[in-house]
């Protein structure tokens, strides 16, 4: 299978560049997360692979280090403006072509902030969803897609399920078997940050829910997913780790509630992956002072 993706070297990159998005520079994690994707929605998974390919397709023309291509570096923030865009909208002509350009420009602006050494996570994706959703709703009628409208039907098992459906939300999908996959797939990666990410959405569902969050909305995961990435990125096997993640998560958990009670970003669809970004700047911002101040 190795020699496979060494003939096939664009393959192997996209398919990192999908598992970039829970931060694991593997093509099988990244294969799990797309066929989890494809079990939600076809038509997301097709946006994704058309997505993280012009990402990378781009990153590779315009001779960005090959290093950070091949560990799909271009690929993550591009994917996540592709299953954005055909999770919110119906997925017209006019959304197919934002989809390929929405992830072409991601990678130039990823590449912008990796040059300049800032760790951006996925504002590339965020920014651009933005703006491309405030656009979509104020200067065209392209209707929601069948998705958004969608009744969740609730089962005995929704406390259990909303741990592993916070790693679903991550990339959209609120099926129960997706975001087990997704689990599974940051697990074969590596088990630490898989562990820590769990731990991270039923934290973010516990706290929401005494936050008086709508019990539906946690039961989906919609107020653990941003907790998850934040966990991964800090997850390690020394036990300061489990002191960041947990700095990390409260702080991201806290911008999360905040932002969506009080609707700030509606006007552009949502906070999206914004509280995660946000929360891991600052945590970062005071693990450098709490170093500075050690030494």
């Amino acid at each position: 299978m190795n020699e496979f993706f060494k003939k096939l070297p664009f393959i192997d990159h996209v398919l990192k560049g999908i598992g970039q998005i829970m931060l694991q520079e593997n093509r099988w994690t990244g294969l799990l997360f797309l066929i989890g994707i494809f079990m939600g929605s076809w038509q997301c998974g097709v946006a994704v692979l058309l997505s993280t390919a012009a990402g990378t397709f781009t990153a590779m023309k315009l001779n960005y280090a090959k290093s950070e291509i091949n560990a799909g570096l271009y690929g993550f923030s591009a994917a996540l403006v592709g299953v954005a865009l055909s999770f919110l909208f119906e997925t017209t002509l006019l959304i197919w072509i934002l989809i390929v350009l929405g992830g072409a420009l991601a990678a130039v602006i990823q590449h912008f902030f990796i040059q300049k050494k800032i760790p951006v996570f996925t504002f590339p994706f965020i920014i651009i969803t933005w703006i491309l959703v405030f656009a979509l709703h104020h200067f065209t009628h392209i209707p929601p897609s069948a998705m958004l409208s969608s009744e969740v039907v609730p089962t005995d098992y929704d406390d259990f399920l909303a741990c592993t459906n916070g790693f679903g939300e991550v990339i959209f999908q609120g099926g129960v078997l997706s975001g087990m996959i997704f689990f599974l797939a940051v697990f074969i990666s590596s088990p630490i940050a898989a562990l820590y990410g769990l731990a991270a959405s039923i934290l973010g569902a516990g706290l929401s829910q005494l936050n008086g969050e709508p019990i539906k909305e946690i039961h989906m995961g919609l107020f653990g997913f941003n907790a998850v990435l934040s966990a991964i990125v800090f997850s390690g096997v020394k036990k300061t780790d489990g002191l960041w993640v947990l700095i990390a998560v409260l702080i991201t958990i806290a911008i999360d509630d905040l932002l969506i009670d009080n609707h700030c970003l509606d006007i552009v669809g949502g906070v999206f992956t914004f509280p995660f970004v946000a929360g891991t700047w600052i945590t970062l911002l005071i693990q450098k002072i709490f170093l500075k101040t050690k030494a």
